[in-house]
């Protein structure tokens, strides 16, 4: 994957850049959209300059559609927002967007048009039940609209299991769910687990079935199991624990670059 990673190589760090409710949602609040777009450039520019390799712009609305949609004035909102982080970081610096809960062509349109690299499926194959219904995605669609709009190029990195995706309606590993993202187009997987041993398994289960595909920790690093954990995976999702006021608080530049410390002498 020109410019990202492949198993055994690079390990990307990509800090979570998290959204206030939008226009164009319910809980938005009137007159702060341009708030919540100068914080997250400065989020971003914290993670830029901390070493970061990118970072994952996610909305946080509160309440989500379960289909492939998002409100017109929320799209727009997350474009303006991607390109002013794109104008304040490098060509270099991968910007991934990620309008939830499962709105894949919405986020691909995005990232095309406004600067991104990348965008996170919360589903992609398969189906999980979420706190607002339902979400099927549907991936003939979603692979038919990103190659009518020259997005082949914007990778799509792929829950498989995480606290935003497990697999409903019968078993099926996580090794399983992985060979499947895979086979309709997924470039990446992302997963994870509070507990470091599972996590482990999960993505040594991974390997195993689909080794040339890389694997993203979707959550739960922290500074203390960062070396553990992303020796054995290809990268990692980082919020809260470069966050100075916990989930959802704006990014600061000194955790950044101790994580990116921690994770770069693993490639020493």
């Amino acid at each position: 994957m020109d410019g990202w990673t492949a198993p055994g190589g690079h390990k990307l760090v990509l800090g979570m850049v998290h959204l206030s409710p939008l226009p164009g949602t319910p809980f938005h609040e009137d007159g702060s959209f341009d708030r919540i777009r100068d914080t997250a450039v400065r989020s971003a520019r914290a993670l830029y300059e901390g070493g970061a390799d990118g970072c994952l712009i996610q909305t946080v609305d509160r309440l989500y559609r379960v289909d492939d949609v998002s409100d017109p004035a929320r799209t727009v909102a997350m474009g303006l927002i991607v390109r002013a982080v794109a104008e304040a970081t490098g060509e270099r610096f991968h910007i991934g967007v990620q309008l939830m809960r499962n709105a894949l062509t919405p986020s691909l349109a995005v990232a095309k048009v406004a600067g991104g690299s990348y965008i996170r499926a919360g589903a992609l194959v398969g189906q999980t039940l979420t706190p607002h219904g339902m979400v099927r995605p549907d991936p003939m669609e979603v692979m038919a609209y990103r190659r009518r709009i020259g997005a082949t190029d914007v990778r799509i990195v792929a829950e498989i299991d995480s606290m935003h995706f497990r697999w409903f309606g019968g078993e099926k590993s996580t090794a399983e769910v992985a060979r499947a993202a895979r086979s309709v187009g997924a470039d990446a997987v992302s997963l994870c687990h509070p507990d470091e041993d599972a996590a482990l398994e999960m993505i040594a289960s991974v390997r195993k079935a689909v080794p040339e595909l890389p694997v993203i920790l979707a959550g739960h690093t922290r500074h203390d199991n960062a070396m553990r954990l992303l020796a054995a995976a290809d990268g990692a999702f980082v919020g809260t624990c470069l966050e100075r006021d916990g989930w959802g608080g704006e990014i600061d530049r000194d955790r950044v670059a101790a994580y990116v410390d921690i994770v770069r002498r693993l490639e020493r």
